[in-house]
C-alpha cells in the first residue's frame, strides 16, 4: 500500500469547546514520511510538531499534546477523520491552543476531507500489523484496550457508565469505509452533573447544546439547573426532566463517539494499524497510554517481520524465479517471492536438513552460513531489480559494496527464513543501493546493505 495526502487544502472555522476562541483551522497536503503535523501559526515563530503519543500532556475531556510553549487540544476529531480516509500525511495550520469543535462530530472533518480528495503518494506505507494479543489495562482496572491479529483495522467499543440514562452501550466498525455513515456523526457527550466542575476548571467555555450531546440523569434542584444553564448561555430546562437535552441520532451514539475517539487517539502511535481493537469503557487517558504502549513497541521493533501467509501462491513460484535469477543449484537461494512493489519485496526460503552446505557446516550442529544468508538476500534483491525489466534474463546483479552487517541468532535446519529487501534510493546509472532483512519466526536474524551493478550480459 501507498502513502496518502490530501488532494487540496482547506479551512475550517468554528469556536473551541474550552476556549470558546473563533478558531480557523486549515489542512494541507505534505510530502511522505511526514506523518501528521500540527502548526501552532499564532505562536512565535510558528513552531511545528508530529501528533504523536509522545507529546500526550494531558486526557482531561479531550487530548492534549503539549512541548514547550506548544500545546493543542481536542484534536481526536479530526485524527479519527483522517484515520478514517487512510491519510498518512498531513500538516494542520491552527491560530489558537485547541482545534474547533465544530458540531461536536467528526462529520465536518469528514466531508472536507471527502471535497478536497486523496491522493497516492509514490512511498509505501509503513503499517504496523498485530502478530499477537496486546492488552492495556488501566491502573484502576476500569478500562481495558484489546489488539488481536486480523486482516484489516476494524474496532469494537463497550461503555458502562453507573446511569440510568447512559449504562450499557455498544458499538462496532468493522471497516474503515463505514465511518462517514455509521461513527462520523457521534457526537462528543456531557453529564449536566458534570459541568460545573468543568466550569470551575476554565473548561468547556464554548460548549453548547448544538455541539454536545448533553444528558441529564441524577436530578439537581431547579436553582442549580438554572445557575448551569446560566453559565453555559443556554435555555433552562425543568429539574424533573431526566433524559438527553438534545435528540439522539442514534440509540448508542455514546457508544459510538467513544469508538470515534478511539480511532483519533490510536492515531498517535503515527502508522496506520492492521488488526482488530476491543475498547471496554475506554476514554482519552486509557487511549493514549496504549498508544504509549504501541508507540514504544514500535520503536524496539526497529523493522516488523513482514506478513506471510503460505497458504497464499506466491508472486513468483521457483520456476519464474529461475528465469529471472541465473543462479541454480546448489546456489539457487530463493524459494519463492509473496510480495513486490516498486521498492519492497519479499521473498522465502524453507531451510531443511539436505541443504549441502550442513555437510560441512557443522556435521554435528547445523548451522547455515552467514554469507550464504547475505548471499540469499542479495538474490531477493536481484529480483527485486530485475522484476520489471523487459528482457530480465539478459541482465545480471553484481555485489560492489556490502556494508553493516549483522547476525543476530543462527539458522538451523527447519527455520523458514522470510526476507524482506527495499530500495534505499533510486536506481541510477545502473546502481541499486538496498536494505535487507531476514526474519525467521518474526525476529530478525541478519541484516545488510547492499550496492550492485546492473550489467547487461555480453
Amino acid at each position: 500500500m501507498k502513502q496518502q495526502t490530501l488532494a487540496n487544502s482547506f479551512t475550517l472555522e468554528g469556536k473551541g469547546l474550552h476556549t470558546g476562541l473563533n478558531i480557523s483551522l486549515t489542512f494541507l497536503p505534505a510530502a511522505e514520511n511526514t506523518g501528521i503535523c500540527i502548526k501552532r501559526v499564532d505562536l512565535p515563530g510558528q513552531p511545528c510538531y508530529e501528533a504523536t503519543s509522545d507529546l500526550v500532556s494531558s486526557t482531561q475531556r479531550g487530548t492534549v499534546l503539549e512541548k514547550g510553549e506548544w500545546k493543542i487540544s481536542t484534536i481526536e476529531h479530526a485524527m479519527a477523520a483522517l484515520s478514517a480516509a487512510d491519510i498518512d500525511n498531513c500538516l494542520i495550520e491552527v491560530n489558537a491552543p485547541e482545534f474547533p469543535i465544530m458540531d461536536g462530530s467528526a462529520r465536518p472533518f469528514v466531508q472536507a476531507i471527502a471535497e478536497a480528495g486523496v491522493v497516492q503518494q509514490k512511498e509505501e506505507r509503513d503499517v504496523f500489523v498485530v502478530r499477537k494479543r496486546i492488552e492495556y489495562v488501566s491502573a484502576d482496572g476500569k478500562s481495558k484496550i484489546v489488539l488481536l491479529p486480523d486482516d484489516h483495522f476494524s474496532v469494537d467499543v463497550h461503555v458502562d457508565y453507573p446511569s440510568p440514562i447512559l449504562s450499557n452501550q455498544y458499538a462496532s466498525l468493522e471497516h474503515k469505509e463505514d465511518f462517514s455513515a455509521e461513527i462520523a456523526d457521534a457526537r462528543t457527550f456531557v453529564f449536566v452533573r458534570e459541568i460545573e466542575p468543568l466550569l470551575q476548571a476554565n473548561l468547556i467555555k464554548g460548549g453548547d447544546l448544538q455541539n454536545a450531546l448533553v444528558i441529564y440523569d441524577k436530578p439537581l434542584t431547579q436553582e442549580q439547573i438554572d445557575h448551569i444553564a446560566s453559565e453555559m448561555h443556554q435555555p433552562t430546562v425543568p429539574a424533573d426532566k431526566l433524559g438527553y437535552l438534545s435528540p439522539l441520532k442514534y440509540d448508542n451514539e455514546p457508544a459510538r463517539h467513544k469508538l470515534l475517539d478511539v480511532m483519533g487517539d490510536l492515531m498517535l502511535i503515527g502508522k496506520q494499524i492492521q488488526g482488530k481493537v476491543i475498547a471496554s469503557c475506554p476514554g482519552h487517558h486509557t487511549n493514549t497510554e496504549f498508544a504509549k504502549t504501541l508507540r514504544k513497541q514500535i520503536k524496539h521493533q526497529e523493522v516488523q517481520a513482514p506478513v506471510y501467509d503460505d497458504s497464499v501462491p506466491p508472486i513468483y513460484d521457483i520456476n519464474q524465479i529461475r528465469k529471472l535469477l541465473p543462479h541454480r543449484y546448489p546456489f539457487l537461494l530463493v524459494d519463492k517471492i509473496v510480495s513486490i512493489s516498486d521498492k519492497v519485496i519479499v521473498g522465502v526460503k524453507n531451510v531443511t536438513t539436505n541443504e549441502p552446505f550442513f555437510q560441512g557446516h557443522f556435521p554435528q550442529e547445523p548451522v547455515m552460513p552467514g554469507v550464504l544468508l547475505v548471499e540469499a538476500m542479495a538474490q531477493t534483491a536481484g529480483i527485486l531489480v530485475l522484476h520489471d525489466k523487459e528482457d530480465a534474463e539478459r541482465y545480471s546483479t553484481y555485489f560492489l559494496k556490502i556494508d553493516n552487517v549483522k547476525f543476530r541468532q543462527k539458522v538451523v535446519p527447519g527455520d523458514t527464513l522470510v526476507f524482506r529487501l527495499e530500495f534505499m534510493s533510486e536506481v541510477r546509472r545502473g546502481l541499486a543501493n538496498v536494505k535487507g532483512y531476514c526474519f525467521v519466526g518474526g525476529k530478525i536474524t541478519t541484516e545488510a546493505e547492499f550496492v550492485a551493478q546492473i550489467v547487461k550480459n555480453k
